[in-house]
């Protein structure tokens, strides 16, 4: 076996062995292989990340770096980055077998990348305002200021892409920042680290810690000189990062997970409709957070519709990430690989029919599952409720749009939702009445670094994305100004 990778943590523009004197493994999901090992980072190790973000906030140049030179930073960011996008991906590869055409954004000139452009032409547009108070002899005016220390949590799914929404406009809007990786994807993250040395930026501006959530992601989201948290990830780990961000009354940033409904009308082109829903779950192995796994078809055209559907699926070549034949890559990493058998075969017990079975994709090496789909699956089941993060849909029919509405909303999640109908018209009002931050119609799976991205209900809340994304790293100072200063005596005699 080829040695292993053995990364050190980021702290204060330098490399540090964990003081804890501990690594984890990360494996090769395509073979399910040991490549790299990882430090298991503790509370020390935190405070000394935070420490130089500290630092490089309140004493170093960042704090005090006009906004036109910080959006020249975010530029060399950017640039550095479409340099070596190719050695990221191929780590990213390795890391957790995402397909290299699953995330377009990061390569030279792709749109996640160009995010710190963007951000970069912001830094010097944040403009204040004068509240025109009924106050005689007072200015009243708002600034909006950084919080200092921001701590970034992120997911295995996509790890650099995440840090990317997140990094740019945090960066812009004038905080530090400490990263904190899933443990199941933190070696990307680290690359990155490496490729952002040709960047110049002041030490401790970034910052990467790695590890486990209770000993390294909790010190760091209750660490009293961390003033704000954007975390990604499931649900359950949003409200345990929220519960810890809670003690000190932290705010937060929650992008969370979702059960996304894909509604197809009768009018629907159907051909549109299966190749934009398959498009929008398959190719990433269901392993983002608005895949649209709810299928509600209308009764009228449900047979037609899974018929194509399975035909269309079942065409797709699961295999290795580095093979340019496929089409599908491996599920992240064993313990979700498990996971998502186990809600395949429990749903196949409760006796949801199976049209399309994906473990018929399993293999001795790697952890490999195909499309599966279900038929006839009542919205109040285990499988059309939770989030299952893999390549795993479910279909139900409905009649009456009323009807459909009122199954699309109820589920504990509102992130995405997708509409497919010729009837644009239809389509925007149905828009209108479901409950979730993302509405596709004809289409499914888009972004842009200009379009705001986040959720509703359990699916979180901030957002992340265009302005909204830059003010969510702000927060508002009023300030008085007496312009003909005077006090009257309180207490007069």
């Amino acid at each position: 076996m080829a040695e292993l990778k053995t990364y050190r943590y980021f702290a204060g523009n330098a490399w540090h062995e964990p003081a804890t004197g501990r690594w984890f493994e990360s494996e090769n999901p395509a073979t399910g292989e040991v490549w790299a090992r990882v430090p298991d980072c503790g509370a020390a190790d935190v405070a000394r990340a935070v420490a130089a973000a500290k630092a490089a906030f309140h004493d170093g140049p960042w704090g005090r770096m006009m906004p036109a030179e910080r959006g020249r930073v975010l530029r060399r960011i950017g640039d550095v980055i479409s340099a070596h996008a190719e050695r990221l991906g191929a780590v990213e590869l390795r890391d957790n077998g995402r397909l290299p055409n699953i995330a377009p954004g990061l390569r030279a000139g792709g749109w996640q990348v160009d995010s710190f452009h963007y951000y970069a032409g912001m830094c010097d547009k944040l403009e204040g305002r004068l509240i025109p108070a009924e106050v005689p002899d007072m200015h009243n005016y708002l600034t909006w200021e950084p919080f200092g220390v921001v701590a970034l949590i992120l997911p295995w799914n996509s790890p650099v892409g995440t840090l990317i929404w997140k990094l740019a406009p945090c960066l812009a809007a004038g905080n530090t920042v400490v990263i904190k990786p899933s443990e199941q994807a933190s070696c990307s993250t680290l690359e990155l680290m490496e490729v952002l040395e040709e960047a110049d930026l002041p030490p401790g501006v970034v910052n990467v810690v790695t590890g486990f959530g209770p000993t390294t992601g909790e010190p760091l989201i209750d660490h009293p000189d961390v003033r704000m948290v954007s975390f990604t990830g499931g649900a359950a780990g949003g409200r345990a990062a929220a519960t810890i961000a809670a003690r000190q009354v932290k705010p937060t940033v929650m992008e969370l997970g979702g059960k996304s409904p894909q509604i197809v009308l009768p009018d629907a082109d159907l051909d549109l409709a299966v190749n934009g829903v398959a498009a929008g779950i398959f190719p990433a192995g269901g392993q983002s957070c608005i895949s649209g796994s709810r299928l509600l078809v209308h009764r009228s055209v449900i047979d037609a519709f899974t018929e194509r559907l399975v035909n269309v699926v079942r065409k797709a070549r699961t295999g290795p990430p580095d093979d340019p034949a496929s089409q599908i890559g491996p599920i992240a990493n064993r313990p979700h690989y498990e996971a998502i058998l186990r809600r395949i075969a429990a749903a196949e017990a409760a006796g949801h029919r199976l049209l399309l079975d994906g473990r018929t994709a399993c293999r001795d090496k790697g952890y490999y599952i195909g499309p599966t789909i279900f038929a006839d699956v009542p919205n109040a089941s285990e499988l059309a409720q939770n989030e299952v993060f893999g390549p795993v849909v479910s279909t139900e029919a409905w009649d009456a749009e009323t009807e459909v509405i009122r199954t699309a909303n109820d589920t504990p999640y509102g992130l995405a939702a997708g509409i497919w109908s010729r009837d644009v018209a239809k389509a925007m009002r149905m828009a209108g009445r479901i409950e979730a931050g993302t509405v596709y119609i004809n289409n499914y799976f888009n972004a842009a670094t200009q379009s705001p991205v986040g959720g509703w209900k359990q699916s979180g809340h901030g957002r992340e994305n265009g302005w909204e994304g830059m003010r969510a790293f702000l927060q508002t100072k009023s300030v008085w100004l007496a312009t003909d200063p005077h006090q009257a005596d309180p207490f007069p005699a």
